[in-house]
């Protein structure tokens, strides 16, 4: 075998088959000890369906937000896509993202090219802004929750007799290693990242186009309107969690701030390399949900069926969009 076959052979593995394994082995040391004979009770008599349904209804919102917003950020690249062919694209790639972490980046770039011939460069760049805007929100709301939640702690500890030990407890146990295969898979996926872009740039001398579109965002015309579309994209992804409380008893009565700290915990658990945070974003929100009062069991239950339902929709919506994008293109 050549290197090149190697190292290919390497990369993929590194793109697709770690990321799947790293996920399962979260998955299998957080239900280690589970009673899944739980789960098909609670889908049988145990869970509202009307709030579920209604908690998906944000998790659309906030994909068609970011179509929205992608439009915008396009506009001063004299690029000029449809709306429905941006939503569409961006159905897809979470779709995508389910198969291989983070693919559905380049594969949203790829379809409005194919569709809608813009540069494929040009929106690349515009993704890089988009992520750096994403990670500036979610720097700011786990900020704000912080200050806001430090003397809530403390009454919560106090009201509920939790022990702070437990922290302690959770950082010397085997969780930590958890935590910290879970940052190597982060620094591995960032090294490919870039690595790839690089070259990729370096290869078909497209690295001014992609620079063109990261600054992009300081000449979109209405500022205001890239707000409102920013705000409906974070302000639905909450509400599509917290909504999700409603549907079962056990997670009813935890508030608007023990849903602002885990979804804050849970935005960050999903950077994790795995498909759709599986792994990271259970452990995370387990976890929280136990500091909280709420029951190791039902906590689980929870972060299992919602993390399923959910995932369950981007494919569907992944689905929709890909079989929608020849009749729009066909109506042009």
């Amino acid at each position: 075998m050549e290197e090149s076959d190697r190292k290919k052979i390497v990369k993929k593995f590194l793109q697709i088959v770690f990321p799947l394994l790293l996920g399962t082995f979260i998955l299998y040391w957080t239900y280690r000890d589970f009673n899944f004979e739980r789960v098909g009770d609670v889908l049988c008599g145990g869970m509202n369906y009307a709030w579920m349904l209604f908690s998906l209804l944000f998790g659309i919102t906030a994909q068609v937000c970011r179509g929205l917003r992608w439009k915008l950020l396009l506009a001063p690249l004299n690029e000029k896509p449809r709306a429905q062919t941006c939503i569409y694209s961006i159905f897809v790639s979470y779709a995508a993202s389910l198969v291989v972490p983070r693919i559905g980046e380049v594969t949203r770039c790829g379809l409005l090219s194919k569709y809608d011939h813009v540069s494929f460069a040009k929106s690349l760049g515009t993704v890089v802004t988009e992520r750096l805007v994403d990670t500036l929100c979610v720097g700011l709301i786990a900020g704000s929750v912080l200050l806001l939640q430090a003397p809530v702690f403390a009454t919560f500890f106090q009201e509920t007799g939790t022990n702070v030990d437990r922290f302690t407890d959770l950082l010397s146990s085997g969780y930590l290693y958890l935590v910290m295969l879970c940052l190597v898979a982060l620094l591995l996926l960032v090294f490919f990242l870039i690595r790839n872009v690089t070259l990729f740039a370096k290869v078909k001398g497209i690295l001014q186009n992609v620079w063109e579109g990261i600054l992009s965002v300081r000449h979109v015309k209405n500022i205001p309107l890239f707000l409102f579309y920013t705000i409906g994209i974070w302000l639905s992804y909450f509400l599509e969690f917290y909504v999700a409380f409603f549907s079962f008893e056990f997670s009813s009565g935890l508030g608007v701030i023990a849903a602002l700290v885990m979804f804050v915990v849970g935005s960050i658990a999903v950077i994790v390399p795995t498909p759709n945070g599986a792994g990271p974003w259970h452990f995370a929100i387990i976890s929280m949900m136990v500091l909280y009062g709420v029951g190791k069991e039902d906590a689980g239950i929870f972060a299992l069926l919602v993390h399923g339902i959910q995932t369950f929709l981007l494919i569907l919506l992944g689905i929709y969009g890909l079989s929608a994008l020849p009749f729009t293109n066909k109506s042009k």
